[in-house]
């Protein structure tokens, strides 16, 4: 089985400096967004991710008329780095059933100011949420409405005051690591609802959906794609370090 793996190699697209494809084909597009741009439209009324990708490759393909382009999953507003998106309505229902398979491995880096309790592990929750307080909270039980989440981490740098964690999933909660990373005592660095001290400047927070691997929806190669990291000095010097 074929492996395409592309990292480094992103380029940035001429429509909208923003937006950075990272892979594209006839069936699938995977961008990596920044910080402050939302997925797919919502009350605020500003312009999604998805509709600068639909704009993009209406200009870039010169496509009549209107073109189709399936959410497929979501990151949070504040979090940067991977979306897929499908292009055609056959890859659509795929994605979605792998998606809700876990057919789909997303790896996360994330910036924390307290060493976790061990260099790595595995943090098992069940969490629930509240839609009032769009916030989840864990439980080390099954509580009424939780559901189980998942993950395991690894610290991979760290510098004089901040971790640089390595997390993969195992399932996909509402704020699943926000929330587990801070009922660990590791709250991301930025994420004021999960207990850190102080805002970013930029209003983001420092998790970034680092990579994505899945076997293509049609023609079945293995797909691996990493994101670049936000263009921002703590960043870059914990991946340095």
């Amino acid at each position: 089985m074929g492996v395409l793996y592309l990292g480094t190699s992103t380029f940035f697209c001429s429509f909208a400096a923003i937006m950075q494809v990272v892979y594209e084909d006839n069936h699938i597009i995977i961008v990596s967004k920044e910080s402050g741009e939302i997925v797919q439209g919502d009350k605020t009324g500003d312009q999604p991710l998805s509709e600068t990708v639909k704009q993009y490759i209406k200009e870039a393909y010169a496509k009549p008329g209107n073109v189709f382009l399936g959410v497929v999953h979501r990151l949070d507003r504040p979090v940067s780095g991977l979306v897929l998106f499908a292009r055609t309505s056959k890859a659509l229902p795929r994605l979605n059933k792998m998606f809700a398979a876990g057919e789909v491995h997303k790896t996360y880096w994330a910036i924390v100011s307290q060493m976790p309790p061990k260099q790595e592990g595995t943090l098992i929750s069940w969490l629930k949420r509240n839609e009032q307080q769009n916030k989840s909270y864990a439980y080390d039980h099954e509580v009424k409405d939780s559901k189980r989440a998942e993950l395991d981490y690894k610290v991979i740098g760290k510098s004089d005051r901040y971790y640089l964690l390595e997390v993969t999933l195992k399932t996909g909660r509402h704020h699943q690591i926000r929330c587990q990373l801070a009922e660990m005592g590791c709250p991301i660095k930025g994420d004021l609802k999960y207990g850190a001290k102080r805002s970013n400047p930029d209003g983001s927070i420092c998790l970034h959906a680092r990579r994505i691997d899945f076997i293509h929806p049609i023609s079945k190669k293995e797909i691996v794609v990493e994101a670049p990291v936000p263009n921002d000095n703590l960043w870059k010097a914990l991946v340095n370090a």
